[in-house]
């Protein structure tokens, strides 16, 4: 199977298909004569591996550790385990920040129903979000992201 083929029967873009392989997940065979990448019936059962395991929330470094761990014969499965394990309470505390950012927003919304918009004159930027009181555990990192 060419790219696109194998794209179309794993239901991703082929561009999906070239990132797996330029992360070194997918190993296709070279045709000796155009240089085009060959898939087979294994390779789509890798990508549909792969696809699973992003849906676990596993990432492509992972998922690479995990591929390697399986083709040396290795059983990945402990690892799996102990990855999910440590993740869990990450992504649970995660929520629970993703639910108080709603709820700021929300307030905030609430806050500015009734307020006009102004425009920057020199010592304010945006009304709006200069009237919000700051949280006081609240820390933003360089991108804006809160922590």
């Amino acid at each position: 199977m060419k790219v696109s083929e194998l794209a179309r029967h794993a239901d991703v873009t082929a561009e999906t298909v070239r990132h797996y392989t330029r992360e070194g997940l997918l190993h296709p065979k070279r045709d000796p004569d155009n240089g085009y990448q060959l898939f087979g019936h294994a390779d789509l059962e890798r990508l549909r591996f792969i696809q699973r395991a992003r849906t676990l929330g596993f990432s492509v470094a992972e998922i690479g550790e995990i591929l390697a761990h399986a083709d040396q014969g290795d059983s990945p499965c402990p690892m799996v385990r102990d990855l999910m394990a440590s993740r869990l309470p990450q992504i649970r505390a995660r929520i629970l920040e993703l639910q108080a950012l709603a709820s700021r927003m929300e307030q905030a919304l609430d806050a500015w129903a009734e307020m006009p918009d102004g425009t920057p004159d020199g010592h304010s930027l945006c009304r709006l979000i200069e009237s919000f009181p700051k949280a006081p555990h609240a820390h933003c990192s360089p991108a804006g992201e809160e922590r």
